[in-house]
């Protein structure tokens, strides 16, 4: 895998709406916190872009991502937010040149999709809070662990909360997935998921519990899950509250740990990432280890070239 380089201060930051759109003012905090790091901060040029649920056409939305990777001023792409479209822009997109750039592409929920074709390609990428994010009140340790990727540093130590064990165990593995969606969808295109051997990352929002049931199952059906070394379980956010009262309901921890539980590797539930209040960022593409008795996720290499 390619590592990116580490930011240090001074280094340019570009922000990129590839997905939905976003407002200047929902930005506007989040430009603070890394200014305040000491990067710079400047937008692509559709990055307030909006057509309906997209940030502008797919060409604009694309060419702000390709121009990013390719401007030798820019140190790393950060996302405005996710909500839906990344896909759409496969077309458009110099993959291949980004994947050579060694920068470090940020966000989650609708950027997993282009986590994947990147990981396929080489490039280690950080699953991390977008601008979004930061327009509202976290606890501390989500932006510690954010500007510890983005420096080079391990953004899994900042925090000693703990997931909850489900399979005991212990596995070592490179950290892949993402939102349970997206790693659906990815399944069938070139760059679908390839959980084999790997730690399998999973969390999602608003979705219904028996939609994720049928999710999982999916992943199941297609012998995408077997493989993986391990499994951590962010938290399906909203989802208990979305049940269908016509057809009945099943906490989505039950539903996960029935699921997933029966393959046998380690499995743990509500590790702090992803669509959760606060969350850690995670480097994707670097190798792990999950400890699911004590509930742990730590690196054993470092996600950024030395």
């Amino acid at each position: 895998m390619t590592k990116p380089r580490p930011l240090v201060r001074g280094d340019q930051i570009r922000v990129v709406s590839p997905a939905s759109p976003v407002s200047q003012e929902k930005l506007d905090r989040g430009i603070r916190i890394l200014e305040g790091a000491g990067y710079r901060v400047t937008l692509g040029a559709h990055a307030l872009s909006a057509e309906g649920y997209l940030a502008g056409s797919d060409e604009g939305r694309a060419s702000d991502l390709n121009e990013a990777f390719a401007d030798p001023e820019v140190a790393a792409i950060v996302c405005s937010r996710g909500g839906y479209g990344c896909a759409r822009l496969f077309p458009y997109l110099h993959l291949h040149q980004w994947a050579q750039s060694g920068k470090l592409f940020c966000g989650f929920s609708d950027l997993t999709t282009l986590h994947l074709a990147l990981n396929r390609l080489g490039l280690v990428t950080g699953h991390t809070p977008m601008l979004l994010t930061l327009s509202v009140d976290r606890e501390p340790w989500v932006v510690e662990s954010f500007l510890a990727l983005l420096a080079g540093g391990d953004p899994l130590r900042v925090e000693s909360q703990r997931a909850s064990p489900v399979v005991g165990g212990i596995a070592e593995g490179e950290i892949t997935g993402g939102c349970l969606c997206l790693l659906c969808d990815s399944i069938g295109t070139e760059h679908a998921l390839d959980a084999d051997g790997k730690i399998l990352l999973i969390e999602d929002v608003d979705e219904a519990p028996h939609r994720v049931d049928a999710m999982l199952t999916h992943l199941l059906n297609a012998g995408i899950v077997q493989g993986a070394a391990g499994i951590v379980v962010g938290e399906m956010t909203r989802t208990d509250e979305r049940s269908d009262p016509s057809i009945g309901a099943i906490p989505w921890r039950e539903i996960v740990t029935e699921r997933l539980g029966g393959l046998g590797v380690p499995l743990v539930l509500d590790f702090p990432f992803g669509h959760a209040a606060n969350q850690l960022s995670v480097p994707l593409g670097v190798k792990a280890r999950l400890d699911a008795d004590a509930g742990s996720l730590s690196l054993i290499e470092t996600p950024c070239a030395p």
